[in-house]
């Protein structure tokens, strides 16, 4: 064991975090203990602007990128590369108040403890620090999920992005404006680049909560597959037509969501299957459905079993199309492949974890986040927090506060550790 690089937190830190995360939980609170922010929605511009005010009033200096995504920047090391920490501030309906939102504060909290720190020891570390919050993660108003950091990757295009509609045709761009978050340039670019990212997130399982342990060290993500789709029939009277000349969409529709559950039945714990979202035309109570819209979700650990699971779907499609006399139409695909992060962030938060006297796990997300996408960008860490009962999307959502806590103090060390190269030891000016 080593002696950590900043000082533990005090009382009086953990009770501003706290107090923080309730103030912040306040903006689009449900009445069952929820939140419902979707993106660049009154409620998140409103969450916006709390903590633009929050990051302005320590030092931080606010701006916002092309796609949406909220950088609060804090120089430190004129003209080094920055450290990036943070996750995301939109919800799903109905979501729970801790998923994202709390990476977001959590890093601003342990940025601006560093900043206090070096302010106190006189010293400069060789990294610059902002705290991010990436536009669109959930994916609920607009697809797809991980929106804004895919953006920043590269792995989707600006002008496709901004392009993207919600059910009532207001673009990503509009919805923006709307809010005055869609910045005019490139934050970061050859004049001010990244160097590492790091993101603490509640579990959304439950290996943390059964084991005991306090800290989970993600090494790998599930690969997925999404899809939406389209299943076409023709509209018809639901008593005047007669069965046999029926072409319903809706049936057709009943018959992929029993096949997506059986698919999870014949492979089990290793594949996950789901249909999230289905829309219904013309949503008549006296008319058969003409066509029914769909999203749908596999995932797995294995990147061959995904596969597997996936050709066998495509054969039970075109089954389907005969069984309901009705056509499948894929209109939309987001995938990734199951991939590790780098192994030298895993043994930096292995060692911070050791060194603070906190216990930790390897644990693999099944879920996406950001990290997923800037893994590929940057060396990347990605730490979870306990969810009780694994309880996530959902308003019964919760992670207790001596977590919340000590997932600040780990995220703040191993920051510091990131700031002085821990990851990137040869930070260029």
């Amino acid at each position: 064991m080593s002696a950590p690089t900043t000082p533990r937190t005090s009382p009086a830190a953990d009770r501003e975090l706290l107090a923080d995360f309730a103030a912040m939980s306040a903006f689009g609170a449900t009445p069952a203990g929820g939140v419902e922010r979707q993106a660049a929605t009154a409620d998140d511009a409103a969450t916006r602007a709390w903590l633009a005010e929050w990051l302005t009033d320590r030092g931080f200096t606010v701006v916002h990128d092309r796609i949406g995504n909220m950088f609060g920047l804090l120089e430190l090391s004129p003209g080094a590369p920055y450290v990036l920490a943070g996750s995301h501030l939109d919800s799903q309906p109905r979501g729970g108040r801790f998923d994202g939102a709390y990476g977001v504060l959590a890093a601003a909290h342990a940025a601006d403890r560093l900043r206090r720190h070096y302010a106190q020891t006189g010293t400069t570390p060789r990294c610059n620090v902002a705290v991010v919050n990436w536009f669109n993660e959930e994916g609920s108003r607009f697809k797809p999920s991980m929106m804004g950091s895919a953006v920043f990757v590269g792995e989707l295009p600006l002008d496709t992005a901004l392009a993207t509609t919600d059910a009532a045709g207001v673009s990503v761009a509009e919805a923006l404006d709307d809010i005055g978050a869609r910045g005019e340039t490139d934050v970061f670019g050859p004049e001010r680049r990244v160097a590492a990212y790091a993101e603490i997130h509640i579990e959304q399982g439950r290996e943390l909560d059964k084991s005991g342990t306090t800290l989970g060290l993600v090494d790998r993500t599930w690969a997925a597959n999404k899809y939406e789709i389209a299943v076409v029939g023709s509209q018809g009277h639901t008593g005047a037509t007669a069965i046999a000349d029926r072409q319903d969409a809706l049936y057709g529709a009943a018959l992929i969501v029993v096949a997506l559950r059986e698919l999870a039945e014949r492979f089990g714990e290793e594949l996950h299957t789901s249909c999230g979202q289905l829309t219904v035309y013309p949503n008549s109570p006296v008319v058969v459905a003409r066509e029914v819209r769909m999203h749908l979700d596999l995932r797995s650990p294995s990147d061959e079993l995904l596969a597997e699971a996936d050709d066998a779907l495509r054969a039970r499609f075109a089954e389907i199309e005969l069984q309901a006399d009705v056509a499948i139409e894929r209109r939309f695909a987001h995938t990734w492949r199951g991939h590790v992060y780098q192994a030298e962030g895993v043994e930096l938060a292995r060692a911070v974890a050791e060194d603070l006297g906190v216990s930790s796990m390897i644990v693999r997300t099944r879920a996406g986040h950001d990290s997923t996408n800037m893994k590929d960008l940057v060396p990347t860490v990605m730490l979870f927090v306990p969810s009780v009962e694994g309880i996530s999307h959902a308003e019964a959502e919760f992670t207790a506060d001596e977590d919340l806590c000590t997932g600040v103090d780990v995220l703040t060390e191993t920051l510091a550790r990131m700031l002085d190269g821990a990851l990137t030891p040869e930070p260029r000016s």
